[in-house]
């Protein structure tokens, strides 16, 4: 390298050195306040719901919400729905946690990528800068270096999403060796930003012991203890228990935390989450976040319509005026949270409707299934009182002929269907197979498995053959949608020529089969723009609703505005339901 070449090369590093250590008070931009939620105790309390419902009665207000997860993983995108949950797929192609999906249904907002930390991310920037020679030969070391990337990310969100409110949840509990770059970043950051610009509110659980019927408040108190020696003193405390908290254990909890018992918060076990809100905002939890912020002019949310649905919702829980089978067919079956939105999806719809439902899940391995039983036999008895099948996405040939054997059966008894994603392109897979004349017809997704496709309805995506990162090979995000006219599902999308839905796939149906296809009766009545062409939905007329889409609806389904999807298969299923009974 020459001498001058050299010295460009020096005041590079230096200028991005100055950046990244220039103080913190730089950094802020003297506007946004910052909203953090902790949990303590265990693991699954509803750190995200709690934080939307926060984020919900502050809707007036711009409030960004972020995600800070303690997994090395850079996203969730490679791990399994079994282990982690549903990966939630944002507008933008970002694989994030699933509580983005809250954040999106409970704020009315498009999540982005960036508003995702994890410490895989923070770690990646970390030895990204160190590489360039960023830090001109300081030894990096996990404190100052990590809790600044951590928020220098904040602040450069804060700023340039002009944020009113930062509400940000740190994933795990108090005491997880994961999050504690996070919490020590929190407390920094508090005390850049000044105390009328930062609260805490921390989420503990308050069990009531079986045989004692007494709320208990050690588990609390020695959770807000771990966040004191952190040099964190919450300013609410939220505590979950299946019944409100009595002002005794409120003022025990208060003494302990050295806070007004009127911050202690009930988190009050609800039927629907939709109902949290509402019930923060009985406990008075707005004053105390506007008197600590010193938020004037705010005002009361808008939550006259949130509040309808909800009132219709419980009165379903409680005295229902029909109650809907609903069959959920897939693998993923060992842990709710894997298709958490599909069952959200549901619940908008239920609301809507003003009907309750029962959710079936049917495991596509079918563990269950007597050995002197035919699978079709199988499966015609598990869905006979179903009035509404879904088929969800998935990965792989484990459980794939299950799917298949459901989609023919619901097919065959009329039952109203819907198919995504994979669900969409084994119901592809199936119409081919049975209908026709191709009974060799598979997707080409099985060939990694060892199986042998001879005759590929579904092919892997063009121009991706060759990406070799993990999840580079999905196309990801939000696309277009054009709507065949006189389809069923334009009538369903009120007209609309064209529509915008998330995706995250790597197969399409295979071109050199669609028309023969659709000269037995399938119609393709979704595709993506003519450059790549993609067949993005289909649907069956002669049946009372059989509709497949490559997207996936349940991601931006909300309380206030259900996924037209989702609307029109209960419906169907309501008619099914009122002829079946």
């Amino acid at each position: 390298m020459d001498e001058l070449n050299f010295s460009k090369f020096i005041f590079r590093c230096l200028k991005l050195r100055a950046r990244v250590f220039m103080s913190s008070d730089d950094c802020y931009n003297g506007k946004s306040k910052f909203i953090f939620i902790t949990g303590g105790v265990l693991s699954g309390l509803g750190k995200g719901v709690a934080a939307a419902s926060i984020g919900a009665l502050l809707s007036r207000l711009r409030v960004i919400p972020v995600k800070c997860d303690g997994y090395l993983n850079v996203d969730p995108g490679t791990m399994n729905p079994i282990e982690h949950g549903e990966v939630f797929v944002l507008d933008d192609g970002g694989e994030v946690d699933m509580d983005f999906g809250h954040y999106e249904r409970f704020l009315n907002i498009s999540g982005k990528s960036e508003w995702s930390l994890t410490m895989g991310k923070v770690f990646s920037t970390l030895i990204e800068r160190e590489r360039q020679g960023v830090y001109a030969g300081t030894t990096i070391q996990f404190i100052p270096h990590v809790a600044d990337v951590i928020k220098d990310h904040l602040f450069k969100v804060a700023s340039k999403e002009n944020a009113d409110i930062m509400l940000v949840e740190i994933g795990g509990t108090v005491g997880d060796l994961e999050n504690e770059f996070y919490i020590e970043a929190a407390r920094q950051l508090s005390h850049i930003v000044g105390p009328d610009n930062c609260i805490f509110a921390h989420l503990t659980y308050v069990p009531i012991p079986n045989g004692v019927r007494e709320q208990k408040s050690k588990p609390t108190q020695m959770s807000v203890r771990d966040l004191n020696e952190r040099g964190i003193y919450p300013d609410i405390i939220i505590g979950r228990c299946s019944e409100a908290l009595t002002p005794k254990i409120k003022e025990k909890i208060a003494l302990y935390g050295n806070i007004p018992s009127k911050n202690v918060i009930s988190g009050l076990d609800m039927k629907s989450v939709y109902e949290i809100p509402l019930s923060f905002q009985e406990e008075g939890i707005l004053d105390i976040i506007f008197k600590k912020l010193k938020i004037a002019g705010a005002g009361s949310p808008k939550m006259d319509e949130w509040k309808r649905l909800v009132e219709i919702c419980r009165k379903n829980y409680e005295d229902p005026r029909k109650t809907l089978n609903v069959a959920l067919c897939g693998k993923y079956t060992q842990l709710e949270d894997s298709y958490a939105s599909i069952r959200e999806a549901i619940n908008h719809v239920s609301a809507h409707l003003n009907i309750a439902y029962n959710l079936k899940i049917l495991d596509t391995e079918f563990p269950s299934k007597p050995e002197d039983m035919d699978i079709l036999e199988h499966i015609k008895s598990e869905l006979a009182d179903v009035d509404a099948v879904i088929v969800p996405g998935g990965f792989g040939s484990r459980g794939m002929e299950g799917k298949i054997s459901v989609i023919q059966v619901a097919r065959e008894m009329k039952i109203p269907f819907l198919g995504i994603c994979y669900g969409m392109q084994l119901a592809v897979v199936e119409y081919a197979r049975h209908k026709c004349g191709m009974p060799l017809a598979n997707t080409a997704e099985v060939e990694s498995d060892g199986i042998e496709v001879k005759e590929p309805i579904i092919a892997f995506l063009p121009g991706l053959e060759y990406v070799k990162v993990l999840g580079g090979t999905l196309r990801k995000g939000g696309y277009d949608v054009f709507l065949k006219k006189g389809s069923l599902v334009e009538k369903i999308y009120n007209g609309a020529s064209v529509i915008r839905e998330r995706f995250r796939h790597r197969y399409e149906v295979n071109p050199l089969y669609i028309s023969k296809i659709e000269e037995h009766g399938l119609v393709f009545s979704g595709y993506s723009a003519k450059e790549d062409n993609i067949m993005q939905m289909m649907e069956i007329p002669d049946h009372p609703f059989f509709v497949g889409c490559q997207f996936h609806p349940e991601l931006t389904s909300t309380l206030l505005k259900p996924s037209p999807l989702f609307y029109n298969l209960l419906k169907a299923g309501e008619k099914r339901y009122d002829e079946r009974c």
